[in-house]
C-alpha cells in the first residue's frame, strides 16, 4: 500500500492550539492503528519549540490519504497555515514495505 507524507506548518498561535487540541489529536492518531508509520512535531532550531507536524501514513490512494488527513483535530482547529501531502517512496529506514 502506498505511503503518504503530510506536513503541516503551524500558523500564528500554534502553541496554544497544540496544547488545547493535543489529546484529541492523539486519540485520532490511535484510531488509525497500523496505517500510521511515523509522526510527530517538526521543531524549531532550539530543538524544543514545535513549528509544524509530519505524519507518514499508508493509504489506498492520494484521495484516501487526503480524506484521512482532513479528519485530524489539529486541522479542524486550524493549527496549520499550510499543509502539503505527498506520495512518499521508502528507500531506507524502519518502515519498509
Amino acid at each position: 500500500m502506498p505511503i503518504f507524507m503530510m506536513q503541516g506548518f503551524d500558523d500564528a498561535g500554534g502553541a496554544e492550539i497544540r496544547k488545547a487540541t493535543r489529546p484529541a489529536h492523539l486519540e485520532w492518531i490511535a484510531t488509525l492503528g497500523d496505517k500510521v508509520k511515523l509522526g510527530g512535531p517538526m521543531l524549531a532550531e532550539d530543538g524544543v519549540t514545535p513549528v509544524g507536524s509530519v505524519i507518514f501514513l499508508e493509504a489506498e490512494s492520494m484521495e484516501d490519504a487526503k480524506a484521512i488527513y482532513a479528519e485530524d483535530p489539529y486541522r479542524h482547529a486550524k493549527l496549520w497555515r499550510r499543509i502539503e501531502i505527498r506520495h512518499f517512496a521508502v528507500a531506507a529506514g524502519g518502515f519498509k514495505r
